[in-house]
């Protein structure tokens, strides 16, 4: 994990028992009767706004993305007929684009810290709402902040869990976690977010290298995951209220199509071993909003998640 800290300046003192003291604000936002532990609630190190957001991302077509190699991991989606890919490369450096679809405004997050990459509406109640970076994380996850109240968003829950905007969700939108190679020949006239970001960041240096094959976790979690290990990649689904984990792993000892039942719906699981991606979909074949990301995270908020287990 040699860069890592080039992104995080860790200030936690990691296991050793010495607790973080959390007064009633932490880089300036009120966390009293916060939707999860404020004792859980940590500094990453940077302050808020400290890894910026792209508000104003510009994009290149295919053909002008040379600084992308074919393995290079991407999140990309399709929405309104606009197909867009947002390189890792960059999102470890800046975690949220506020971007549009049309006359749709999506927000794209990744956390390098859980792997985990996620697309949503924002917007609330016909409310338009800008997201920035809080310099806060639950179990390791980033909480984002709205602009325009100031609440605290857990990325995964997709979920408000302090200030005006306390309990209200965000609308899941599908997403795709694979390599660019594989997104561009499954779209070729997609657009690809581009290093023009107006910021002074190094997008060839990975600030995170070695952290996905490393066992240890940064900051505390909630529950502490067991079978795999911790940064084993897992598609997550919740359909109907339940949660299910679909490790890498487990399907690659497939046939790369899992049929499944979850809550009351049939669903479908492609898994492409050459891409180490997978997608979720439901039974008229349109995608799911699943994520991926680490199994420790997963766990950790999920605690009691179904495993998809191959038959043997």
């Amino acid at each position: 994990m040699k860069n890592i800290c080039n992104v995080y300046v860790i200030v936690f003192f990691l296991f050793t028992g010495i607790t973080q003291s959390h007064a009633a604000t932490m880089n300036g936002f009120v966390l009293d009767g916060a939707l999860i532990p404020e004792n859980e609630i940590f500094s990453g190190g940077p302050p808020k706004d400290g890894i910026p957001s792209l508000d104003n991302p510009v994009f290149v077509n295919a053909a002008q993305a040379h600084f992308l190699r074919d393995s290079d991991r991407v999140l990309a989606l399709t929405r309104n007929g606009i197909s867009k890919a947002y390189p890792l490369r960059i999102l470890n450096w800046h975690e949220i684009v506020n971007d549009r679809f049309g006359d749709e405004s999506i927000i794209i997050t990744y956390c390098p810290l859980c792997g985990s990459g996620t697309a949503n509406k924002a917007e609330i109640n016909g409310r338009q709402l800008q997201f920035g970076v809080s310099g806060l994380l639950y179990n390791n996850d980033v909480l984002m902040y709205d602009r325009q109240t100031q609440s605290l968003w857990s990325q995964i829950l997709s979920q408000a869990v302090t200030g005006p905007m306390k309990g209200v969700e965000l609308s899941a939108v599908p997403v795709t976690h694979t390599t660019w190679g594989d997104w561009r020949e499954r779209h070729p006239n997609t657009l690809v977010l581009s290093q023009e970001t107006g910021f002074n960041r190094n997008y060839h240096i990975n600030p995170y290298d070695g952290y996905e094959r490393d066992s240890s976790i940064m900051f505390p979690v909630r529950f502490r995951a067991e079978g795999y290990h911790p940064k084993e990649q897992v598609l997550g689904l919740i359909v109907d209220g339940k949660a299910k984990a679909y490790p890498f792993v487990e399907l690659a000892q497939g046939s790369g199509v899992v049929d499944d039942q979850l809550g009351n719906h049939r669903i479908q699981i492609k898994y492409n071993h050459t891409h180490q991606s997978a997608e979720a979909f439901d039974e008229k074949g349109e995608p799911l909003p699943g994520v991926v990301l680490f199994w420790f995270a997963w766990y950790a908020f999920h605690p009691q998640t179904d495993i998809y287990r191959a038959s043997h």
